[in-house]
Formats: structure tokens, sequence, C-alpha cells
């Protein structure tokens, strides 16, 4: 009995002893754990500090540092904080910042490839439909090969959240007629720069955060930004008073997140994907968001700024039609843009088939719950 208490109590000395050494251990190796920094991003974005679009990158980066455990930090800065908004791609490229919160059709000047990842003519496809394009229809890969292997870029980019089709625009009175759009000074970017033209338009393209004062300097005298909140916070509706709605020349967009090769392949595989998925996880949030503040913003407009809201003509959306006819042939010049052409029509052809005959008749639906409402 006595050996085995002497025994028992040996092992207990010696489990202790274990226990304690392992606890110290684990103390000693904790401070190394803690010390390491997270990883601090450098991120700009092309809209001015004040824009609704700060809010959705904002989305972003919150669930990416938490979705990273504090393993990853950014410092989120406006346009113009360290590059211009239209600069962005060279300042990630350089090295100048680490990442973007921007849109291709922004750098369109060093190839007009980049607006068909966002405002190309899109063949009738949704912001939905060509995000789907980008992710399972090829997009991806074509993009790829043109930032890195055709303009051999030092970046990495993802694309989330499709944004409704930009509305036609600001306007000092009604347009109804083709006719009516001669000779307007007209700010829009990218390829809808190319088909307003094609309008008898006389386009500037310029960043969000100069369009009003263009205006007011008449340097420009009717515009389209993107959305109600946006143009509310810019102050679109001290300009002008008519707001046309729906339109082809940007039907289709989404936000580009850009990251600097080298500081994305320098990360942990984990964090590279968290930065990957993580677009696909705002890209929810930021639709959620935009539904809420572009419908709110809208009635605010109409009822506290006396602003008039109208839908773009027909005759106008056909015109539009037809300067997409006339511009994709001298796309399609370009054996690249082709390619990107051919798939994104391949892609629609199929899927909006689908999407037109399986969706039902929302307007019929809303004029039934809500009758009077709509004036189209």
């Amino acid at each position: 009995m006595s050996d085995s208490k002497i025994s028992r109590r040996g092992f207990l000395e010696k489990s202790t002893a274990i226990t304690a050494g392992a606890a110290a251990a684990t103390t000693l190796a904790t401070p190394a754990v803690l010390a390491q920094s997270p990883v601090t991003i450098k991120m700009q974005t092309s809209w001015p500090a004040s824009d609704i679009w700060m809010d959705f990158a904002r989305q972003y980066i919150e669930r990416v540092e938490k979705m990273s455990g504090g393993r990853l930090k950014f410092e989120l800065l406006p346009a113009g904080a360290v590059v211009g908004a239209f600069q962005v791609l060279d300042g990630v490229n350089d090295g100048v910042i680490d990442a973007a919160h921007t849109v291709p059709v922004y750098w369109y000047g060093k190839h007009k490839a980049a607006s068909l990842f966002g405002t190309g003519p899109v063949f009738g496809g949704s912001a939905t439909t060509m995000l789907a394009w980008f992710h399972q229809g090829g997009g991806k890969d074509l993009y790829r090969e043109l930032t890195q292997d055709i303009m051999g870029l030092n970046v990495v980019g993802f694309y989330g959240f499709p944004m409704p089709a930009q509305p036609f625009g600001w306007f000092k009175k009604p347009v109804t007629t083709t006719a009516e759009l001669q000779g307007f000074k007209y700010r829009t970017v990218g390829l809808a720069a190319d088909l307003m033209q094609n309008l008898g338009l006389s386009v500037a393209q310029l960043p969000g955060g100069e369009i009003v004062p263009a205006m007011e300097r008449g340097v420009i005298d009717a515009f389209e930004f993107n959305n109600p909140s946006s143009d509310l916070r810019f102050g679109s509706q001290d300009v002008a008073k008519h707001y046309t709605l729906s339109s082809y020349h940007q039907a289709s967009e989404s936000f580009e997140f850009l990251f600097n090769k080298d500081v994305f392949d320098d990360l942990d595989d984990d964090l590279k994907a968290i930065l990957e998925y993580g677009v696909e996880a705002a890209s929810t949030a930021n639709t959620a968001l935009a539904l809420d503040n572009y419908s709110a913003d809208l009635q605010k407009l109409q009822t506290e700024h006396g602003v008039t809201v109208h839908r773009t003509s027909k005759e106008i959306l056909d015109a539009q039609l037809q300067a997409w006819d006339k511009i994709i042939p001298t796309l399609e010049a370009d054996e690249f843009m082709k390619r990107v052409l051919d798939s994104q029509r391949q892609w629609v052809e199929r899927v909006v088939y689908y999407e037109l005959m399986n969706s039902a008749d929302l307007t019929l639906a809303y004029e039934h719950y809500f009758p009077g409402k709509l004036k189209l």
C-alpha cells in the first residue's frame, strides 16, 4: 500500500512538472505569436470621401479584417489622397499604393478593352449576367490575359457588386428625342463616351468629384455618374432638376478590387483567399446597401429637392442600340477585343434567354399591388 501511494505521488509530481513545463512553454511562445504585426494594406478608392461608394469599400475591408482574425488591416483612402481617381491602376502597378477600389472603365485610356469588363454593349445582359460571365463564362481568364499578358501589369484584380443599370443622367430640361441631344456637352466615361459621341453629343470624361463643379462652370450641360445616392451627395440636384433613368450606355458594371501582385503573392495562401472571396461577401452586402439607399435617395430627390424623374424614351434607347451596332465592328478590329465580345455574346445568348423566359413580369406585379405609381 505504501509503495502504491509513493508511486501515485511520484506520478502526480511528474505530471505536475510536465504540465507546468508545458504551461511555461506556452507562456514563452505566446508573446512571439502576439508580436506578429498585421499586414497593413494601403487601399485608395476612386471616390470622394463623402460618396456612398466609400461605404461599399468599408464593407469589404470590415469583412476581410474580421475573417483574417486581425492579420490583415487596411488604410482606406479617398480619391486624390495619393493618386488621382483615374490613376489608381498606375498607383497599384507601381506600388505607390497596395490596392484600389475602382472600376475598370477608369483606365479605358490605356486599353479600350478595359471598358468591356464594365461598360460595354453587353448585348442585353444585366450587371448580374455579366458578373456571372466574369466568374463562370471565361471573363476572369480574359481579364488576366489583358492585364498581365497584353499590358504587362503587376496587378491582380477581382470583381464584385453587380451595379443597377446607370441612369441616362441629369438634364436642365426634359429630353425625349435624339434631335434634342445634338450638341450637348455631356459627362460620361469609357466606351459610353464613344456611344454618346455617336449620338451627337460632345463628351467630357471626368471623375465623380469634378462633375458638379464642371456643370456650374458651364464646361458640361448634362451628365451621368451612376446612381441616386452618389448623385445626391455630389449635389446634382443643385445644378439640374430632370433626372432620366434607364439607359444602355452603361447597363452593366461592377467594382474592381485591384492589388499589387507582389504584395498579393507575398501573403499566406489563406490570406490571399480571404482577399479574393471577401469580394464575394462584400458583393452581397453592397447590393443590399445599394438597393436600400438608392431607392430611398431617389424618393428624397423628388420629395425634398424638386427633381422630376423621367424614364428614357424608346426613341433614345433604340438609337443607343443602333450606335452600339456601329461601334462594335470597330472594336472587333482588335483581335483580343473580338474574343472578349464573342465570349460575352455566347454567354448572353444562352443565359439571358433563360433569364427572360423564366422571369415573371415584375411590372405587372408591381402595378397590381401599387397601382398608379409607375409612369413608364
